[in-house]
């Protein structure tokens, strides 16, 4: 009888263990970064990675951002509030293999005297990191659809929509339900009056699901300050991350860490003068002459995305002096391939023993025993 009351609590268990699992591939984990990702009921659709080019001049604003996704989801809904109307092109996935080269790291070798962790006579190698546009456009519909095409693998709708229930109603027509709490994050823009870029996504195929990395999506519109919609990310139940890369005429800063860890500089410096997608985007060219705009990487993570309180909003830093990470190899200081510390030890112990050595012998010397002559005896006189 015991034997079959373990037996029927491990299941009891063992169910409501798969149960929990199964409703967390069902849930809609739609916040991501700067938008929102609505998809089917019953289907899974999760962000894995998103990365994000932004280019401000001033007056309008590109955004080319790249999605690496995982689900089982055949289609979904991707959503993102602008402060103008944008208009969607597909991106060049070469941009961010230009971004990655042109924010590297730089490696560099360091000598080390004294031997640490990974030098003889421990073992196993070490490696250290060092530091090294005009008003807002006048009331629309609430939604309106003002084009349809395909762009590689996604069925653009793009679209405005001024307030969220009429998005909703888009959404629905279009097979995805929009989640009262993502409505509720979207009335702060309505305030605003920024209005919506919805796209639904597809594979190519027609048939399989979205999964892997997307092709980049660019948006372009016009914005008298430079702004990274964040907001959405508050629905997230997991810890995000952001990867921001920023081409302006300065170097430039978050105004303020809007509820995640301290932003972290990953590269600064002017875009380089060469031929590829990052001087398409940058605008540069390499017979141009003058200064290049100014590239900065920046990377920061959201433990409680909860506690993530608007959008970003970047502005010029004080100077535009350069950083670059830099990541040093320690190497055990070695005179003739044997380590300096072993020959310096060495030397210093024979003198020692050297030194030692003639100081005996000179104390030996002062010691030396001296007889002294024997006493001459003077017989006395006679008589």
């Amino acid at each position: 009888m015991r034997g079959r009351s373990i037996r029927a609590r491990t299941g009891l268990i063992t169910g409501a263990l798969l149960a929990l699992q199964l409703g967390s591939l069902v849930s809609p984990a739609y916040a991501c970064g700067c938008g929102a990702m609505v998809h089917g009921t019953g289907t899974r659709l999760a962000v894995r990675q998103e990365t994000s080019a932004v280019r401000w001049d001033g007056r309008g604003e590109q955004i080319v951002m790249s999605l690496t996704v995982d689900g089982n989801a055949p289609k979904a809904a991707w959503i993102m509030p602008v402060p103008h109307r944008a208009t969607v092109t597909l991106g060049d996935r070469a941009l961010f293999s230009d971004l990655e080269k042109a924010t590297a790291p730089v490696y560099k070798d360091r000598d080390h005297f004294w031997p640490e962790d990974g030098d003889w006579p421990f073992a196993r190698d070490h490696h250290s990191v060092g530091d090294g546009a005009g008003p807002p456009m006048a009331a629309a519909p609430p939604v309106g659809v003002v084009d349809r095409q395909r762009l590689g693998p996604f069925d653009v709708a793009r679209l405005t929509a001024t307030d969220p229930e009429a998005l909703r109603s888009w959404l629905a027509r279009n097979g995805f339900q929009l989640p009262p709490a993502l409505s509720t994050e979207l009335r702060p823009y309505v305030a605003q009056k920024w209005e919506y870029v919805a796209i639904r996504l597809a594979p190519a195929s027609g048939g399989g699901p979205l999964t892997g990395t997307l092709d980049p999506l660019k948006l372009t519109f016009a914005s008298d300050r430079l702004v990274y919609p964040m907001r959405l990310s508050r629905l997230a139940k997991t810890p995000q991350s952001l990867n921001l890369y920023v081409v302006s005429a300065h170097r430039m800063e978050p105004e303020s860490p809007i509820g995640g860890a301290r932003p972290e500089v990953l590269y600064a410096g002017r875009v380089p003068r060469e031929r590829g997608e990052l001087a398409k985007f940058a605008g540069v060219s390499h017979t141009s002459e003058g200064n290049t705009p100014y590239l900065t990487a920046l990377s920061q993570s959201f433990w409680q995305p909860s506690a993530i309180t608007g959008d970003h909003e970047l502005t010029r830093t004080a100077d535009d002096t350069p950083f670059q990470r830099v990541i040093w190899t320690d190497r055990l200081m070695r005179i003739a391939g044997i380590p300096a510390w072993l020959l310096t030890v060495t030397t210093a112990l024979a003198a020692a023993a050297t030194t030692a050595l003639l100081l005996v012998r000179r104390g030996l010397r002062r010691r030396r025993v001296v007889v002294p002559p024997a006493p001459v005896v003077v017989p006395p006189p006679l008589g």
